[in-house]
Order: structure tokens, then C-alpha cells, then sequence
């Protein structure tokens, strides 16, 4: 499933940049997420809890960022697992300026597998955009600080 879109943060590249790769910030930013480990240079565990529809679940992530070019862009790679199925994708990261503020574009290329599949390509998609709407806003929210 590839998922798409932009989102204007309300500070500069550079420090939008940092907040995306701070594991305090992803932390209050990310829905459901309980905890953001580092377990290495750009590599971290999050244990998350998450729901779509009836099917709800724990998930430990594996995520890491490679391809850096600071301030402008990056890609996310995520391996995640649950009880209700797993959830691996990559997601390229691009940051533009755009006055005071950063534009965000999002890139991502998502699989899904166990009983999280069983509910559906559409409600997924539409869950994963809510889930990333969240998070902007969160995320927002923190910069705004």
C-alpha cells in the first residue's frame, strides 16, 4: 500500500529534522506509543499500542534511519509485529522550506499481514491517514512549545 501527502510544521527544516529523529519528541508525537527505545546510531525500538476496527494490539517496531541529508530528508524503514499480524514499510522524508514554517512530504510504501489485513485495504489506508493526521498534529503541537 503506498500512502502519500504533505503537512506544514510550524518551525524551520532544521529543527523540524531534529524533532523527527528525537525519541522524546516521537514519543508524545507518535499515537499509541508507549515507550522509544535507541538501540543504536539511528535505530530504535518502539513499543506502540495500536487498534484499527476490532483489531487491536501491542507492536514492538524495530525503526531505522538511513539515507541522511540533514536538513531535507531522510528514509524510515519499520518492522513491526504484534499479536494481530505485522506491519513493515519505508517511508522517504523530504523537508522544504516554506517561510517560518517546514513543509513536510511523505513517501511511504506499506505491507500488512495477519488478522490487521484480514480488516480490508480501504479501512487500512483510511486508519493509517488517521493515524498520520494524528501525529502531525501532535507533532505540531510539541514544535509549537
Amino acid at each position: 500500500m503506498i500512502i502519500q501527502g504533505t503537512c506544514s510544521l510550524p518551525r524551520a527544516p532544521a529543527i523540524v529534522f531534529q524533532a523527527l529523529i528525537d525519541p522524546t519528541v516521537l514519543q508524545q508525537a507518535i499515537p499509541g506509543c508507549e515507550r522509544i527505545e535507541k538501540t543504536g546510531d539511528d535505530e530504535y525500538l518502539a513499543h506502540l499500542k495500536i487498534g484499527i476496527a476490532a483489531v487491536k494490539g501491542s507492536y514492538r517496531a524495530r525503526v531505522q534511519i538511513s539515507e541522511k541529508r540533514p536538513p531535507h530528508r531522510f528514509t524510515l524503514r519499520m518492522e513491526g509485529k504484534g499479536a494481530p499480524g505485522f506491519v513493515n514499510g519505508t517511508a522517504g522524508i523530504e523537508l522544504k522550506e516554506d517561510g517560518h514554517n517546514a513543509q513536510l512530504i511523505y513517501n511511504a510504501d506499506v505491507q500488512v499481514g495477519g488478522l490487521i489485513a484480514a480488516v480490508g485495504s480501504r479501512m487500512i489506508e483510511a486508519a493509517a491517514k488517521k493515524l498520520i493526521g494524528d501525529f502531525f498534529q501532535k507533532l505540531s503541537d510539541v514544535l509549537k512549545k
